[in-house]
């Protein structure tokens, strides 16, 4: 049996959310931009792709970060800076990725 398997597992679905999120937004753009009748520049959707690259790369390092500290032996306060810093950093990388998607669907 894992050790902390709820919290390990609790840790993957929220991963899995932020993972969820970004492909749902990226696809919708995709295809929101497809069925309007206009020419969408090539340079927003590799902008779209890209933001949404980087949310779940983001994302992926906050797991990897918090996993670390779930396998830790000590008991350790809420408030990390690094964990705080990388949620900070996947809002960011979520507006960024909704305003790629304004950018791309709006005509």
């Amino acid at each position: 049996m894992i050790v902390n398997f709820e919290t390990h597992a609790s840790n993957e679905r929220t991963f899995l959310a932020w993972v969820r999120t970004a492909v749902a937004i990226v696809g919708f753009g995709l295809a929101a931009a497809r069925l309007g009748a206009k020419n969408v520049p090539l340079w927003s959707t590799y902008l779209l792709f890209g933001a949404g690259a980087a949310v779940v790369i983001i994302a992926w390092l906050r797991m990897r970060h918090v996993r670390k500290r779930i396998d830790l032996k000590e008991s350790l306060p809420d408030d990390d800076g690094p964990a705080e810093a990388f949620l900070l950093l996947l809002l960011m990388a979520l507006f960024v990725l909704l305003g790629t998607f304004a950018v791309h669907v709006t005509p």
